[in-house]
């Protein structure tokens, strides 16, 4: 079976281009300059040589705070590319399994969003995405569209390499801890898209639609924040800044950002057979990763690891 990954640059992309997991699959993983989902000639080119059987859409723009000024590239990919890569799907029988993100939903909940719940962007960026997930559902019937929030892995620009950079470079930090949500180790979310992707092969019966996948367990950025650090600091190869406790308020942004955006699993569970992971768990296992990453050399690595 062959699989098309598109995002292979990202921290997702990445992880699931990682074949050697994988060697009952034929993948070809892409990203920009070879594959630009805004283009649709490029895409039709790339189904016509590879002809996938299954095409799995992690690319986005993802700046969420420059969205705010560049309207026009962020609807373009989150937008338009998902429709684009649709239509091409139809035209050639090929599932699409397509990435969004809890910043579709405003965040004025306490409980976690389900997936019938209604969205309200806050954002630019969450509008483009949540207008992706409209055009995935309009051109294509057999697709997946899955969810997550708050990703992160060994891979890429996200908040646990930026903690383990600024915790070598400042004494203290100050962390937002009044926004709540739910960290998803990429590796997790990896293995939860290949296991969708193994249902599909098996010929099993699939209810297409909208699924939530993220770590289990609800969480601030303060103190997810805290347990990276003291994760880090049990290799005692790193040390421990004051991290300082902040509002939202004190810390302003150009997007605003949903105040509780953690997302319910259980649907996932009940049509795939897929649990969750303890999120302080893949943090530890994620950690350990960027320790062997670099040979065991914590140090080498912050000096070295592109952030």
């Amino acid at each position: 079976m062959k699989i098309l990954a598109i995002g292979s640059r990202g921290q997702l992309g990445w992880e699931l281009s990682k074949q050697e997991k994988h060697s009952n699959f034929e993948i070809l993983a892409v990203d920009l300059p070879e594959l630009d989902i805004t283009n649709t000639a490029q895409i039709e080119n790339i189904f016509a040589l590879f002809k996938p059987s299954i095409v799995i859409n992690a690319a986005a723009y993802t700046n969420v705070d420059k969205a705010e000024t560049d309207h026009g590239l962020a609807f373009a990919v989150n937008k338009d590319g998902p429709a684009n890569l649709a239509k091409v799907c139809a035209k050639t029988n090929a599932p699409l399994i397509h990435i969004s993100t809890d910043f579709v939903f405003d965040g004025n909940r306490t409980v976690p969003y389900n997936e019938l719940d209604p969205v309200s962007p806050l954002s630019i960026y969450g509008k483009s995405k949540a207008d992706g997930e409209n055009e995935v559902r309009i051109q294509l019937k057999e697709h997946i569209i899955l969810r997550t929030s708050w990703l992160y892995g060994i891979h890429g620009h996200n908040f646990v390499k930026n903690m383990l950079r600024l915790g070598r470079e400042k004494k203290f930090i100050k962390v937002v801890d009044d926004q709540y949500g739910s960290p998803t180790c990429a590796a997790d979310l990896s293995e939860t898209i290949w296991a969708i992707v193994s249902y599909i092969r098996n010929g099993s019966e699939v209810d297409w639609g909208t699924y939530h996948y993220c770590g289990e367990g609800i969480t601030t950025w303060y103190r997810f924040a805290v347990e990276i650090f003291e994760t880090a600091s049990r290799y005692g190869l790193i040390k421990t800044p004051k991290i300082i406790p902040i509002t939202t308020a004190e810390y302003p942004t150009p997007a605003k950002r949903p105040a509780f955006s953690a997302l319910a699993c259980r649907l996932i569970k009940n049509k795939f057979g897929i649990n969750t992971k303890p999120w302080q768990e893949s943090l530890k296992i994620t950690i350990e990763r960027i320790m062997s990453s670099s040979e065991g050399h914590f140090s080498d690595f912050l000096r070295n690891y592109q952030f």
